[in-house]
């Protein structure tokens, strides 16, 4: 009701100052009305263009002064994370550049170059030597940033198999996750959604037949060892879903119908991370925020007190409670991650 009301105030004020702004310029009895713009009117947009460079550039440097936070990314947990960081540098310091050069061309030549009485504009019909230019230079900019890149991405989805990664499937369902853990064999059991049997507990449809199957862990809460590399692979039950892990900057989406595939190497604990200094800065604004609405949470039900987990995120709109859907992930020593996997079912003990 307050957001209606507060539309209608705001229509009204337009209508408003429209109603004024024509009454004023019935007002200027005896004044030109010309729509064509004289020396004055260039001049005054001819300042008002470099006016509002100044403005961009001062917004921007307090911004950075302000607001900045370098480097861009940091933080990272995962064995490829440096690289995406500084890709993603390198990226926006190429487009911070290019945009305040062009800015400036933008705004200086409106203003040196607005129209005066008397004066003729001076345009080129072709010139190969400027079109080599503006074509040339980012041609080898973008082409630099893309070979980066590929060479980037082909390090980060070359999992090689001698490695001995730790396979774990990534289930997404509207709106929860669910992981299985392949086992002892480290071979994850066949599956489809076809074989969803809910009266028999197989939530995620896997084959009861297959025997790679029978040692398969499903939990809703995913352990990950440190240094240990791991292959994600993932699949969708119903709509397209994306796992996205920032922390460890890593994306893949799951698709229905079809398995995709992720993989890294976890670099942090998630108790070595708490103790990061950003972290704590981090945790301690959002607890400042969250006591001033300590009413409110604690009316919800909801712990008061956060506390920093690498979390698994769904990063496609996938419906109404897309916001909600996430798992927590816990890295941890290679003794902890073992200790907890022998209290987990596995899934031929866990059908009813």
């Amino acid at each position: 009701m307050t957001t209606l009301l507060t539309i209608i105030i705001v229509l009204f004020v337009a209508v408003a100052i429209w109603q004024l702004i024509k009454i004023f310029d019935l007002a200027q009895v005896g004044a030109s009305n010309s729509q064509v713009a004289d020396d004055k009117d260039n001049k005054l947009n001819g300042y008002l263009m470099m006016g509002f460079l100044a403005f961009i550039y001062i917004i921007t440097i307090l911004c950075f002064w302000y607001l900045g936070d370098l480097p861009l990314m940091s933080n990272s947990a995962s064995e490829h994370g440096p690289g995406i960081d500084n890709l993603m540098a390198i990226s926006m310091v190429v487009i911070f550049i290019v945009q305040t050069v062009t800015q400036f061309l933008l705004h200086y030549f409106a203003f040196k170059y607005r129209g005066e009485k008397g004066r003729k504009a001076l345009f080129y019909a072709d010139n190969n030597t400027l079109e080599a230019i503006w074509t040339g230079i980012p041609v080898v900019v973008l082409a630099g940033l893309i070979i980066y890149g590929l060479f980037t991405w082909n390090d980060i989805m070359n999992v090689d198999d001698q490695e001995d990664p730790l396979i774990v499937e990534l289930y997404a369902q509207q709106f929860n996750w669910k992981a299985r853990y392949a086992g002892q064999d480290n071979v994850l059991g066949k599956a489809n959604v076809r074989l969803i049997d809910l009266d028999r507990a197989n939530i995620l449809g896997v084959d009861e037949r297959d025997p790679n199957a029978q040692d398969d862990v499903i939990v809703t809460e995913l352990h990950l060892p440190v240094n240990r590399p791991v292959l994600f692979k993932m699949r969708s039950q119903d709509v397209l879903h994306s796992a996205y892990m920032p922390y460890f900057r890593a994306q893949m989406n799951c698709v229905p119908g079809m398995v995709t595939q992720f993989g890294f190497t976890p670099t942090v604990t998630t108790a070595d991370m708490r103790q990061n200094p950003d972290i704590i800065d981090k945790v301690q604004n959002i607890n400042n925020l969250r006591k001033a609405r300590q009413a409110e949470i604690e009316e919800a039900g909801q712990e008061l007190t956060y506390e920093f987990d690498y979390l698994l995120l769904c990063n496609k709109i996938c419906g109404k409670s897309h916001y909600n859907m996430q798992m927590k992930i816990i890295v941890e020593t290679e003794e902890e991650y073992n200790a907890w996997m022998a209290e987990q079912t596995t899934f031929a003990k866990s059908l009813n």
